[in-house]
C-alpha cells in the first residue's frame, strides 16, 4: 500500500496533484510503447544475429582449417612472410540508424577482389585456399558486428525504459493515487463538518429567535 505523500490537503494541492498523475500516466503510456517497440527490435535482431553467428562459424571453421594446412605445407614461418607480402584493400563502410531516439551503427565490408598475391615458388595451394575461405568471411563478419552492438544498445535502452515503467506504475502513481485519495477524503470529511457546524447554526438561531428549527 503506497503513502500519501506529505502535502497539505486542500483543493489547489488536489488539483495539481490530479494533472501531475494525468501527466504521468500519459508517459507511462508513451514508455510502454517504447518498451514493447525496443522488446519487438531487441528479439528480431537477436534472431538474425544468431543465424549470422552460425554462418559465420561455418565460413571461419574450413578457413581456419586451410591456414592449419598451409603452415603444416610450408612451415609458420614462411606463412608469416608469405602473409606480409599480401596487399588488398578492403572497404569498411560506417553508419547509423535511428531507432526510437537510439543511433544503431550500420557496418558494411566489401572485400577486395582477389587476385595473386603469392609467387610459385615458397607456398602451397593451402596458402591461396586459406586467403580465398577468409575473404568470403569478412561480409559476415561485418554484419555479425553491426548485430550484436545493436542488439547491446538496444538491451540497455530497454533496461532504461524498463526501470522508467517500474518507477512510475509501482512508485509515483500509487504515491499520488495514495495522496489524491487522501486529500479528497479529508475535503469530504471538512465538507460534512461545515454541513453539520452550518445546520447546529441554523438550529440555534431558531432557538433564539422564538420558532421551531427547520431541518436542514
Amino acid at each position: 500500500m503506497a503513502r500519501p505523500l506529505n502535502v497539505a490537503p486542500t483543493k489547489s494541492n488536489h488539483l495539481a496533484l490530479s494533472r501531475q498523475l494525468d501527466f504521468a500516466r500519459n508517459g507511462y503510456d508513451l514508455l510502454e510503447q517504447k518498451r514493447q517497440i525496443l522488446v519487438y527490435e531487441l528479439m528480431s535482431r537477436l534472431g538474425r544475429a544468431r543465424d549470422i553467428e552460425r554462418r559465420v562459424a561455418e565460413a571461419l571453421g574450413p578457413a581456419f582449417a586451410a591456414l592449419r594446412q598451409a603452415s603444416l605445407d610450408i612451415g609458420s614461418a614462411a606463412l608469416d612472410d608469405a602473409a606480409l607480402a599480401v596487399r588488398l584493400r578492403h572497404e569498411v563502410t560506417l553508419g547509423d540508424q535511428v531507432v526510437m531516439g537510439i543511433r544503431l551503427p550500420t557496418v558494411a565490408i566489401r572485400a577486395a577482389e582477389e587476385q595473386a598475391q603469392f609467387g610459385l615458388g615458397g607456398t602451397s595451394a593451402g596458402v591461396d585456399d586459406a586467403m580465398t575461405r577468409f575473404l568470403a568471411a569478412l561480409p559476415l563478419l561485418g554484419q555479425l558486428a553491426e548485430l550484436e552492438n545493436a542488439v547491446l544498445r538496444l538491451a540497455r535502452e530497454l533496461r532504461k525504459t524498463q526501470r522508467r515503467c517500474n518507477a512510475l506504475s509501482r512508485i509515483f502513481m500509487p504515491e499520488y493515487e495514495a495522496t489524491i485519495d487522501f486529500i479528497s477524503a479529508s475535503l469530504e470529511e471538512r465538507e460534512r463538518e461545515a454541513f453539520v457546524n452550518l445546520r447546529m447554526i441554523k438550529q440555534r438561531l431558531a432557538l433564539e429567535e422564538g420558532r421551531e428549527p427547520a431541518d436542514a
